[in-house]
C-alpha cells in the first residue's frame, strides 16, 4: 500500500464520527426505551431465523483502581474490590431479563469485555461472570472472544486463567512506553512487563493480541513516539490501534488534569501520524482501516483480503453484521433496527434493574433513510467501495437520483485522488483509504444537517 502525504494528513485533520454505528451515538433519543428494546428483542425472539442468526455480546465493566488523565470512558475509579461483586449481582439480573425476552440458549459468536477494567474482576469474579454468560447464552465453538487488558492487573497465571475461561484473543492498553509521558497521563507501566505479558501470552496460545497506542498525549514528541514505535516493532503484535488523543476536558473531567501546554501541537501530531503509518506498513502491517492495521496472518486482515470485514460498536470484526447485546452501565447494544443504550450511571443501572426494568435509557429506531446510508457508509468502511445497484435492489431507489447531491460532494475527494466514482459505484483508493472517514461522512445526513462536528475526534 502506498504511503500518504503529510499535506493530505493536515487538509484532512478535521473532526468527525468513528462510524461504529449509524447514526451515531450521539443521535440517540430518550424516547426511546427499556420497553421499545423489550419490543425489539420480542421481534428477533419471533423471526423465523432466530436461532440460526448468531449474537455478539459485549460487557461493560466499569471499574478502575487508579485514574488515567486521557480517559473519556465510562469509569468509576475505587480500590475496593468489594463493589464488583455487587455489579455482577445485577449483571446476573440483566441476563436474566434478556433471557425472558429472547429464550435460554441463543447462540454467540462474539463476545467482548471492555470498561474501565474488565481485569479488575477477581479470579473468581471472572468466573462467576463467564458462567453466568455460559448459563444463558450458547457460547459457539471457535467464535470471537476478546477483553481488554491493563498490564498492571495481571501475570502469567491471570493470563493462562484467561484463556481457560474460553478467551482467545487479548488486548493491552499501552498508549505509550514513553515514562514522561506515562507520567504526564498518571498511567506507569514500563515497557518490560508489557513485553513479558505479550510474552507469555503467545506461550499460552492466545489467537490474536492486540496493542493500544494514542498520539497527541501531553510531552509526546514526534522523536519520543518514534522511539515507542520501534519497541512496537520490536514487540510485533497481532493487531495495533492508533488512536488520536482528542482533549476534550469540558465533557471529560479526568482530561482537566492534563497541562495544556504539555500536548503537542498539530503539526508534532501529524508528524507522529505520519511516522507510525510508514513504520507499521515498513513492518509488514496491514492498514485494516481506520486506526486498525494488523499482521496479513491476522484474521482480521484476511477478512479484509476476502472482502469479509465487519464494523460495529466494538470497531472493525471479523464477525458477520449479527445483533449485539451491550450489558452492564451505560453500554450499547444493537436490535434489528433498533440501537439502545443502557443508563450511564450506576445508580440510575441499579435503579432500573431494582424495579425488574431492563435498563435502557435512550436509543432509536432507525428509519429507512437511516438504513440505506448505514448501508452505504459500512460498505465504503468495511469494503472500500459501494457498488449502486445492491444498493437500489436492497432499498428500492435509484441511486444516482437519491444520492445526487452527495455524489456531487464526492467530487471533490475524487479530484484530491481519494475517491474513484464510475457507472456502477464509488470505489475508494489505497490513498483515500486513510482517509474513509471523510468519505462516509459525505452520506452522514445529520452530519451534514448541522456541521456541528466538535463534538468528535479527529478523522486521521
Amino acid at each position: 500500500m502506498e504511503t500518504v502525504s503529510p499535506e493530505l494528513l493536515r487538509r484532512f485533520d478535521v473532526s468527525g464520527p468513528r462510524y461504529t454505528s449509524y447514526p451515531t451515538a450521539d443521535r440517540f433519543v430518550e424516547a426511546f426505551g427499556a420497553s421499545d428494546y423489550a419490543q425489539a428483542l420480542a421481534q428477533r425472539r419471533a423471526g423465523p431465523a432466530a436461532l440460526a442468526l448468531p449474537l455478539s455480546l459485549y460487557v461493560h465493566i466499569p471499574f478502575c483502581e487508579s485514574l488515567c488523565y486521557y480517559c473519556a470512558c465510562n469509569k468509576i475509579i475505587t480500590k475496593h474490590k468489594s463493589k464488583s461483586s455487587g455489579y455482577l449481582r445485577y449483571l446476573s439480573r440483566e441476563i436474566d431479563l434478556h433471557v425472558a425476552e429472547l429464550g435460554l440458549g441463543q447462540p454467540v459468536t462474539q463476545l467482548h469485555l471492555g470498561g474501565g477494567t474488565p481485569t479488575f474482576l477477581s479470579d473468581d469474579e471472572l468466573r462467576e461472570l463467564m458462567a453466568m454468560l455460559r448459563r444463558s447464552f450458547a457460547m459457539a465453538p471457535g467464535g470471537e472472544y476478546s477483553i481488554e487488558v491493563d498490564p498492571r492487573t495481571v501475570n502469567a497465571q491471570r493470563l493462562a486463567l484467561l484463556a481457560e475461561l474460553g478467551f482467545n484473543r487479548l488486548s493491552f492498553g499501552v498508549q505509550d512506553f514513553d515514562p514522561d509521558v506515562q507520567k504526564a497521563v498518571h498511567r506507569i507501566q514500563p515497557a518490560s512487563q508489557v513485553f513479558s505479558l505479550v510474552e507469555e501470552a503467545r506461550a499460552i496460545g492466545f489467537d490474536s493480541i492486540n496493542v493500544d497506542l494514542i498520539y497527541g498525549l501531553p510531552r509526546q514528541t514526534p522523536e519520543s513516539f518514534a522511539r515507542t514505535l520501534a519497541q512496537v516493532q520490536q514487540l510485533r503484535p497481532d493487531r495495533i490501534a492508533l488512536y488520536a488523543y482528542a482533549h476534550l476536558p469540558e465533557r471529560f473531567k479526568p482530561q482537566r488534569r492534563i497541562v495544556p501546554a504539555e500536548l503537542p501541537g498539530g503539526a508534532a501530531k501529524v508528524a507522529m501520524l505520519s511516522q507510525s503509518l510508514a513504520a507499521f506498513l515498513a513492518a509488514g502491517y496491514v492498514y485494516v482501516g481506520m486506526d486498525h492495521f494488523a499482521l496479513p496472518t491476522d484474521a482480521l486482515a484476511v477478512a479484509k483480503r476476502q472482502g469479509r470485514l465487519h464494523r460495529n460498536f466494538q470497531g472493525y470484526s471479523t464477525q458477520p453484521d449479527c445483533d449485539l447485546i451491550g450489558l452492564g452501565v451505560s453500554a450499547i447494544g444493537r436490535i434489528g433496527a433498533t440501537y439502545s443504550q443502557n443508563a450511564k450511571t450506576m445508580e440510575e443501572y441499579c435503579d432500573h434493574l431494582d424495579q425488574g426494568r431492563l435498563p435502557v435509557v435512550r436509543g432509536l429506531a432507525l428509519s429507512r433513510d437511516d438504513l440505506a446510508r448505514r448501508a452505504v457508509i459500512m460498505a465504503l468502511m468495511c469494503q472500500g467501495q459501494v457498488l449502486f445497484e445492491p444498493i437500489e435492489l436492497a432499498w428500492l431507489i435509484d441511486f444516482k437520483t437519491y444520492f445526487a447531491a452527495e455524489l456531487e460532494q464526492l467530487q471533490t475527494l475524487a479530484e484530491q485522488g481519494l475517491v474513484t466514482l464510475d457507472d456502477t459505484g464509488v470505489q475508494v483508493t489505497a490513498q483515500g483509504w486513510f482517509f474513509v472517514r471523510a468519505v462516509a461522512m459525505v452520506f452522514d445526513r445529520y452530519l451534514q444537517a448541522d456541521r456541528n462536528r466538535a463534538k468528535f475526534s479527529r478523522i486521521i
